[in-house]
């Protein structure tokens, strides 16, 4: 399926990807409970750059952001990245790569994208979740339901976010950049 040639095609997605995700979790991230809330964008990157740019870019964003912001927090990159990259997996595999199946596949609704960003923020609460009950410190339950419960304010404003994003590059998709950059041409919009 793919080749040599896509190779610094996937590269410059996958910066992309690091680059906007890093952006977006430096622009809004405040405590809360056992852990943070910051603003991922993660169905917004998703849907423009794709699949495998999005799981590297996760990774890769949040091993800059440790080198630049936190280095404390790069003990915890493989829990952080596994906490994103695991329900990114789930959510693609259920329901978003039927999105991108050309004239076959499903189409791009704003009520798809809510759906979508609620399964992937469930999927990220239920993984610190898990984390936590692994964990040697001892953690309230309502600690990380109030946690958990933050990311019903991402669910709601995210999906503008995203809604925003596709369809500008849409706009934008004859440009020859943002047809190779972005995959957002092959997704099929709601009327």
């Amino acid at each position: 399926k793919g080749s040599l040639n896509e190779v610094p095609m996937v590269m410059a997605k996958t910066a992309a990807a690091a680059t906007f995700f890093s952006l977006f979790m430096q622009s809004f991230h405040m405590p809360v409970g056992p852990s943070e809330l910051h603003f991922v964008g993660a169905m917004a990157i998703y849907l423009t750059l794709g699949f495998a740019p999005t799981l590297l870019g996760f990774a890769l964003g949040l091993l800059f952001q440790g080198l630049l912001f936190e280095p404390t927090d790069l003990v915890h990159l493989g829990v952080n990245s596994l906490s994103l990259i695991v329900p990114l997996i789930a959510v693609h595999h259920l329901s978003g790569k039927k999105l991108f199946a050309g004239s076959m596949g499903q189409r791009l609704s704003w009520a798809r994208i809510v759906k979508l960003d609620a399964m992937y923020y469930s999927g990220v609460t239920s993984m610190v979740g898990f984390w936590l009950m692994l964990g040697n410190q001892e953690t309230a339950f309502s600690s990380w339901m109030a946690f958990a419960g933050s990311y019903l304010v991402l669910v709601a404003c995210e999906p503008l976010v995203t809604w925003i994003a596709i369809n500008g590059l849409k706009k934008a998709g004859k440009s020859t950049l943002v047809s190779k950059l972005f995959v957002v041409g092959q997704l099929r919009l709601a009327d």
